[in-house]
């Protein structure tokens, strides 16, 4: 296993990890839905860092492309850093902490990140899980990126049922048409 890529995937998991902290709003609570956003992120995170531990040892599958996996692996890491940056420089102002029933949008962010995508974060933290899955490709991570896939879909769904019903709802209906939950629409 090539542990500059483990680094730097441990980077793209801490990064995420200290969100909480650097950018979004101090008033939330670590409630259950936050930590079951965060619990396949910790849980692929610290499956790595046994790993690299040689706490356990996971067969390799990847050895006849090795390159390959590697150069996806560091595009994906690199991907995911690059967009919560992006996103964090796209607001004006922090927002509420995940799950929060004091979220209450102040305005529809349609500029930036979110040109693009309804859910930046979402996608950087979907993007952060593939590539774990691709740098150890187990049963446990696998399982870590389709609980964090579906929480997130989960989420993003409530989320947007409530900007759809907040004072921004005839804006946020038109947005939603010319962008992706996750990744870009194709042709609009």
């Amino acid at each position: 296993m090539n542990k500059t890529l483990v680094a730097l995937i441990l980077v793209n998991f801490a990064y995420i990890g200290i969100l909480p902290r650097i950018f979004f709003k101090k008033d939330g609570r670590y409630n259950l839905m936050w930590w079951m956003t965060a619990g396949p992120l910790f849980l692929n995170a610290a499956l790595l860092l046994a790993h690299l531990a040689d706490l356990f040892q996971f067969e390799a599958y990847w050895s006849s492309a090795l390159f390959a996996y590697e150069l996806m692996i560091l595009i994906l890491s690199i991907f995911s850093i690059g967009m919560i940056s992006y996103t964090m420089g796209t607001h004006r102002i922090p927002l509420a902490l995940w799950h929060q029933n004091n979220d209450a949008p102040m305005n529809i962010v349609t500029w930036g990140a979110y040109k693009y995508i309804r859910h930046p974060f979402y996608t950087s933290f979907i993007t952060a899980q593939i590539a774990s899955v691709l740098l150890l490709p187990h049963w446990s991570t696998i399982i870590g990126l389709v609980w964090c896939v579906l929480v997130l879909n989960r989420t993003a769904a409530r989320e947007e049922k409530n900007l759809s019903a907040s004072t921004f709802g005839a804006e946020y209906q038109t947005y939603i048409k010319s962008t992706g939950r996750f990744f870009p629409k194709i042709g609009v």
